[in-house]
């Protein structure tokens, strides 16, 4: 009985990593780049960002999901550029994306609009070391040897920012590449994405941030609801829903340094399985790394010199 458990389980996952091939993170406020290349550059500072995640805990073969990206302005174009990386592992498959994001700025009303554009490679492998649940023959269509295929992936983004608020909407795996050599095929993935900060009683020492995220690969929705409260621009508590999955409770700490040119964000949060997974899971767990910063240029002194003093 435990092992018909197991392959129904396992049958429930495999279907969730085609449906959902970019990465999927609670902390999604954090990481708008990745998913949406009009980000690139329009905070205005070199910003790097690391996330992991430790999805359903205690589940053999669970997903595993690391995210590394940088971005940074070009202000003599009004442009942006990033790259985003990122490795996952569920069960038997692993999946990495390298992607190079391009946008270019506008000034529109209080805020910038970012148009972009992102190019890279997507890969998928499958493992060799399978195990039976039952004593029977190796099934043909598993592969021996492990097999692996890549194959080329674009993606397009419109991002506004102003100070208090912000919006997305974007694309991923546009080209919807198949990749031959182990049976998958990229899911084109839609974004729509905001939040706001609300100074409570116009005090920006208790600041309310509610944010939104909606994806879908055509078929299937998913909706991320988010609200944190931010103390003094330091300390942050709050709590996301995700419809049909999870409920994610987080906090995070922040410092801005004395210099005022770069900061530094460490945040975690903790998925509390709604699913029926929750009685094989003990949630998921994902931390957090931020730093972000500006390289100013020293002013240039100038010398007057009065041909009336040598």
């Amino acid at each position: 009985m435990r092992g018909i458990t197991t392959v129904a389980l396992c049958a429930v996952l495999g279907s969730a990593s085609f449906a959902q091939q970019d990465p999927q993170y609670s902390q999604y406020m954090f990481d708008r780049i990745s998913i949406n290349p009009g980000v690139a550059g329009t905070s205005g500072s070199m910003c790097v960002t690391a996330l992991l995640r430790q999805q359903w805990s205690g589940f053999e073969g669970a997903p595993k999901t690391g995210l590394f990206n940088f971005q940074m302005p070009i202000s003599k174009i009004s442009s942006g550029v990033g790259i985003s990386f990122y490795a996952d592992q569920l069960g038997q498959q692993k999946g990495t994306i390298a992607r190079l994001h391009y946008s270019f700025h506008r000034k529109l009303g209080p805020g910038t609009l970012g148009m972009g554009l992102y190019v890279g490679m997507t890969s998928r492998s499958l493992g060799s070391d399978w195990i039976a649940v039952d004593d029977v023959t190796q099934d043909a269509a598993i592969p021996d040897n492990g097999v692996s295929a890549t194959g080329f992936d674009m993606g397009l983004g419109f991002y506004y920012v102003a100070p208090t608020f912000w919006v997305g909407l974007s694309s991923t795996q546009l080209p919807q590449t198949k990749l031959e050599q182990v049976s998958i095929q990229n899911a084109r993935h839609y974004y729509l994405q905001g939040g706001y900060d609300w100074a409570i009683g116009g005090n920006k020492k208790y600041v309310l941030q509610p944010s939104v995220l909606v994806k879908t690969d055509g078929t299937t929705p998913q909706l991320d609801v988010n609200a944190t409260f931010l103390y003094n621009n330091m300390v942050w508590l709050g709590v996301s829903y995700r419809t049909e999955d999870a409920i994610a409770p987080m906090l995070g700490y922040q410092y801005k340094f004395p210099n005022g040119n770069s900061s530094i964000r460490l945040g975690y949060s903790y998925d509390v399985t709604t699913s029926l997974l929750s009685n094989y899971s003990s949630g998921s767990h994902e931390v957090m790394l931020n730093y972000c910063f500006k390289i100013v240029k020293p002013e240039k002194l100038e010398i007057y010199r009065n041909i009336r003093f040598l």
